[in-house]
């Protein structure tokens, strides 16, 4: 655990729920600096109730008397405004939590439930790469795709709250790039890492998927594909910028020349092309999730 020596009027805890591992930060809302951090695992095998256990007490661990909200993000829908999740794929036992209600009743405080790559992208917005820009995408390109939407610095959640699920935009129908029973064929089963792990079994990191001799058959394709992703969402939005973040997202950084060059052969002609870049901060998913609460807490 890391601590600073200066003690905030206010603050705020912003925590990151992941499948396999969890972040938790407490900032101070004037500053916006780290004051007490921690990384866990989330025992995701155990099942949701017992993570959520776990959840409390880091949290309990981490308040402090000037902490006056919670934001948390989760790897899996979300229902706006009531904050219930209605399943994180990777946590057995997830399936309709109302997460919001539950929380605020054992903390006594206000806290605030969104999709964790809505809230990587609402950091990037506000503090990151995507700093003054009216419309912010991000992807997120880990063990899944996930995506989010921030259009003058607020998430956009659609209708029923579960917009920019930008995993699930269709890349080839019916034809994903290994055998499986699921033919959907989205942009999820092409460019997570768990798909690429499937494409190419020899790959040892992130990088060896886009560089080297290992993948080299798939470098191109990956290009590609993501091209294609970033030509769905440019003529949708419009947006000012496209952030990547995750493993996979990151390891882009120095590829992202050669996505951009695919991207212009598939936009229409005279269509603006939005700068692509790389997730800037650290500490993208807790700050998002703090961003949450300090956002839309009264």
């Amino acid at each position: 655990m890391k601590y600073s020596a200066h003690v905030p009027h206010r603050s705020i805890i912003g925590f990151d729920l992941g499948g396999t591992k969890s972040a938790i930060a407490r900032y101070d809302e004037d500053t916006w600096e780290i004051e007490a951090q921690e990384r866990l695992p989330t025992h995701a095998d155990r099942g949701f109730s017992h993570v959520l256990k776990d959840v409390l007490m880091i949290i309990e661990r981490l308040r402090v008397p000037e902490t006056r909200a919670i934001g948390i993000g989760v790897p899996g829908l979300v229902r706006q405004p009531d904050g219930v999740l209605l399943r994180a794929p990777n946590i057995p036992h997830s399936e309709h939590v109302p997460l919001k209600e539950t929380l605020e009743e054992a903390l006594k405080l206000p806290v605030f439930v969104d999709n964790d790559a809505n809230c990587f992208a609402l950091a990037e917005a506000l503090s990151g790469a995507g700093k003054g820009h009216r419309i912010v995408v991000g992807i997120t390109m880990g063990t899944g795709v996930g995506g989010g939407i921030v259009i003058d610095g607020n998430i956009f959640h659609g209708e029923h709250g579960y917009a920019a699920e930008l995993g699930h935009m269709l890349l080839q129908p019916g034809h994903p790039p290994y055998r499986t029973s699921d033919q959907r064929g989205d942009a999820e089963q092409f460019l997570s890492g768990t798909a690429l792990r499937k494409r190419c079994e020899e790959a040892k990191r992130p990088e060896d998927y886009l560089e080297g001799e290992v993948c080299a058959f798939l470098h191109e394709e990956i290009f590609r594909e993501a091209a294609w992703l970033c030509a769905n969402l440019t003529h949708v939005l419009d947006p000012g910028i496209i952030v990547f973040g995750g493993s996979t997202g990151r390891a882009l950084k120095p590829h992202l020349s050669a996505v951009q060059r695919e991207l212009k052969e598939w936009l229409l002609p005279e269509t603006p092309l939005p700068p692509l870049t790389v997730s800037t901060l650290s500490d993208a998913a807790t700050l998002g999730a703090a961003l949450l609460a300090h956002t839309y807490a009264p």
